[in-house]
């Protein structure tokens, strides 16, 4: 399975000024990105975030061919019934060009609490809002009387064509098993190359014990520190974490990377041989534009080292 790469993009000026957000999109296609991320949060640490859904319909409504996944959606936050719709809505407009990531959501639990959820039942409420969710786009009619949610003859037509792959995010047992049941692969994020080759390994393990076969996407996301110059690399990725998490850039150096396109790709690689077929680079770098090429640039290089076998 060839090696695809996509870039992170959660710079608030791409979403307010139209002539840029095409630029960056156009500059995506041509330095050789296979997709591009979003995010979403309703409120992480202190107010910050975008809508996964709001963001996407901008993306892919202000270019004709790009690729997009939101990575992660929160959907255990939403009511599976409009998310089903907006979701089979933007398929509409972009057929095939969206991929779904779901995430649990927990970083921050006063996001979870806030948006009306017990942060300790969001892992039940994601399972049976991902079930649902699956099951309106496939068409079906659907009465419902579960934990959380309840449906009457609820139904979503059209359904998407091609359907919208899933992708499940998190880690541990919990999300072995809710990718086995609902997902075509597993996004991991800030963990070990050695923890990522176990997820996969699990995933393997529990799928054959479902009697299923293992889902072929398993990805990477990572912010990474990109500039021509180490020391000025290491500036941007701390300056962004810290921005986000209001923690020191030492909480994070071991499952993020900086330097010049090649230092990331030598980290990139041990999770390349641990499993990893897809990664996900949220870039701090000096623009967004230069964020875009310098990912071009670490793409090309892993698929240098690790060329598709077919």
């Amino acid at each position: 399975m060839a090696i695809t790469v996509g870039v992170g993009i959660n710079d608030p000026g791409v979403f307010s000024d139209f002539g840029e957000r095409r630029r960056l999109l156009d500059l995506v296609e041509t330095s050789g990105v296979d997709f591009v991320s979003t995010g979403d949060h309703l409120g992480f640490h202190g107010g910050s975030g975008f809508d996964g859904l709001i963001s996407s319909a901008v993306l892919l409504g202000s270019h004709p061919s790009v690729r997009l996944q939101i990575g992660v959606y929160l959907l255990g936050l939403r009511h599976p019934m409009p998310t089903a719709r907006a979701l089979a809505t933007l398929a509409e407009l972009a057929p095939g060009r969206l991929t779904l990531g779901v995430g649990v959501a927990g970083e921050d639990r006063r996001e979870v609490f806030n948006a009306g959820v017990d942060p300790r039942t969001r892992g039940r409420r994601l399972d049976e809002a991902l079930d649902l969710v699956q099951r309106l786009l496939r068409g079906d009619v659907i009465d419902h009387t579960g934990e959380f949610f309840e449906l009457d003859q609820a139904q979503i037509l059209p359904s998407p064509d091609p359907r919208i792959p899933m992708l499940i995010g998190g880690k541990g047992d919990a999300a072995v098993q809710r990718t086995v049941r609902f997902g075509d692969g597993w996004l991991g994020i800030f963990c070990s190359a050695r923890r990522f080759g176990a997820t996969v390994d699990a995933i393997a393990a529990a799928s054959a014990e479902a009697g299923r076969q293992a889902p072929a996407r398993m990805g990477f996301t990572s912010w990474v520190g990109l500039d021509p110059d180490r020391d000025a690399a290491r500036e941007h990725i701390a300056a962004r974490m810290f921005d986000l998490y209001r923690l020191p850039y030492e909480k994070f150096q071991w499952v993020t990377a900086s330097g010049t396109p090649a230092d990331v790709a030598d980290f990139l690689a041990p999770y390349v041989e641990a499993g990893a077929r897809e990664f996900t680079l949220i870039p701090a770098s000096a623009s967004p534009a230069a964020g875009i090429e310098l990912v071009g640039e670490t793409a090309a290089l892993l698929r240098e080292r690790f060329p598709d076998p077919a």
